[in-house]
């Protein structure tokens, strides 16, 4: 698996179809199963486009894993500076914003190679990478708990009508 920045349009389609099975499979149980079948995995001309235009300023922070035919298998987003990050980003922090893996290339060092490429290219002076995650999301829980992040408070995320607990993790780096 090739770990590099993302560097065209036709990357964030494969990006979409990570991201919506990812969620499909991660979030079953957690989430409605409405909201679940409208994460995209087949997306048209026109979410490519509003996926570019919310990723074009941070293209230093997005990683996608590539497999031998040159097809995106995983995605990661780094952030970092007050106007990109959640409130609970603080000063010389930067946030994971998201890391999703295709389900079938679980458990086969994607993710970490993701975030371990990600640690490399954060700014000098970041001290700490923090992320959020679903409180029922053990699986999620446990990738990162392996990986050295420690559950350092909690908050939640709005979807539409319905809030839901989520656990922040910090990193120190």
């Amino acid at each position: 698996m090739d770990i590099r920045n993302l560097e065209s349009r036709a990357e964030i389609r494969g990006l979409i179809r990570a991201h919506g099975l990812s969620w499909r499979e991660a979030y079953t149980g957690l989430l409605p199963e409405h909201v679940l079948q409208a994460q995209t995995v087949d997306p048209t001309s026109e979410e490519v486009d509003q996926w570019f235009e919310r990723l074009r300023d941070n293209r230093e922070g997005i990683l996608i894993a590539v497999d031998d035919d040159d097809t995106v298998r995983g995605f990661a987003d780094f952030r970092w500076g007050s106007s990109v990050t959640k409130p609970f980003v603080k000063t010389n922090d930067a946030e994971l914003k998201s890391i999703y893996v295709e389900p079938d290339y679980w458990g086969q060092g994607v993710g970490t190679a993701l975030l371990e490429r990600g640690l490399g290219t954060l700014p000098d002076q970041t001290e700490r990478l923090r992320l959020e995650v679903l409180s029922g999301n053990d699986v999620g829980k446990r990738f990162y708990e392996a990986r050295g992040f420690e559950k350092t408070g909690t908050s939640s995320y709005e979807l539409g009508d319905d809030s839901y607990p989520t656990c922040i993790y910090t990193l120190e780096i």
